[in-house]
């Protein structure tokens, strides 16, 4: 028995090594991330952007965004995180002007999770406006407003920025995590990506630092020099 025990003990300690050195190890190009050259735009250039690609009709983003609530609550203040709808065919399309209707309407806090849950969990068929004007009536949403809103140029307009930013990152697949439009975040399962974000989001704030330490060039001081005093010249005395 005591050596079972010994032998239990012995495996949780080298599984809890495994995950600290694994939390302490460095960065690595092509194994945790892949660089994006050029970098995307940022829409704030204040804060560090972590950008998540996806659809509300994505099975695997639906995932993610169960782990997401959480982690997006732990957040630094420095950090701006934003999801951006994607649009791979036309109803990956119909979902993105699906999500920007709701931020217009303000109401994206509110029933983000619930669309991911009708479409995931309840397995309602929502293909068409006509069909997501009908659920968000069941929502507290009056008909025309969504109608007016879906069909906008504003969500219009939104979803074509949402389009050039996938363009620009080189977007293959969804979900997918991009910090500061320059580092897509890989890894083998949901937990580790996330756990990668952060350590890049550490990584990219150094950047930001660093960059912000680099001396400027020191310019010659062209102001005019002090006067000196001008000698006094000696008073000859009056010859006798």
């Amino acid at each position: 028995m005591k050596r079972m025990l010994t032998g239990w003990l012995t495996a949780i300690a080298l599984v809890l090594f495994s995950t600290v050195a694994a939390a302490q190890e460095p960065l690595k190009l092509g194994r945790d991330y892949t660089l994006i050259d050029p970098p995307a735009p940022s829409e704030n250039p204040a804060k560090i952007e972590v950008n998540m690609y996806f659809s509300f009709a994505c099975p695997h983003c639906f995932e993610l965004n169960q782990r997401l609530v959480a982690w997006t609550k732990k957040l630094p203040a420095d950090v701006d995180f934003k999801h951006v709808p994607v649009s791979f065919n036309p109803f990956y399309q119909l979902m993105a002007r699906f999500y920007y209707t709701l931020e217009a309407l303000g109401e994206l806090p509110r029933l983000e999770s619930a669309v991911f849950d009708a479409l995931h969990v309840k397995g309602l068929r929502l293909v068409s406006e006509k069909s997501i004007g009908e659920w968000m009536a069941t929502q507290g949403v009056e008909a025309k407003k969504f109608q007016e809103t879906f069909n906008s140029f504003g969500v219009a307009t939104k979803v074509r920025r949402a389009d050039q930013l996938a363009q620009a990152v080189r977007l293959s697949g969804v979900p997918t995590l991009v910090v500061d439009g320059r580092y897509q975040v890989l890894g083998k399962d949901y937990a580790e990506t996330l756990a990668l974000t952060d350590k890049i989001i550490d990584m990219r704030r150094a950047e930001r630092a660093n960059d912000k330490l680099t001396p400027p060039t020191l310019m010659k001081d062209k102001s005019p020099a002090a006067p000196t005093k001008a000698a006094k010249k000696p008073v000859a005395e009056p010859q006798k």
